[in-house]
């Protein structure tokens, strides 16, 4: 049986689900297609009506995404 760990608020990870990719929370839509659906010009309601989730669903992966980003260091050659 897989272990669901919630990874940040809204968002989980379990190796079971989508190979262990961050998800929304209760779903199997993962961080990184919400932010390919918004980087490609969807809106939160196109995105809320095609997969199920919510918008506060979108607003944390926003939020995850910033926080990863926020820590990354890139050191330039």
């Amino acid at each position: 049986m897989s272990k669901v760990e919630e990874i940040a608020p809204g968002i989980t990870v379990d190796k079971g689900v989508r190979f262990g990719k961050p998800v929304l929370k209760g779903t199997r839509v993962d961080v990184a297609l919400v932010l390919g659906q918004l980087a490609a010009g969807a809106t939160y309601d196109e995105i809320i009506e095609q997969y199920g989730v919510t918008k506060d669903g979108i607003l944390a992966a926003l939020n995850y995404a910033a926080e990863a980003l926020g820590k990354e260091t890139i050191r330039a050659g």
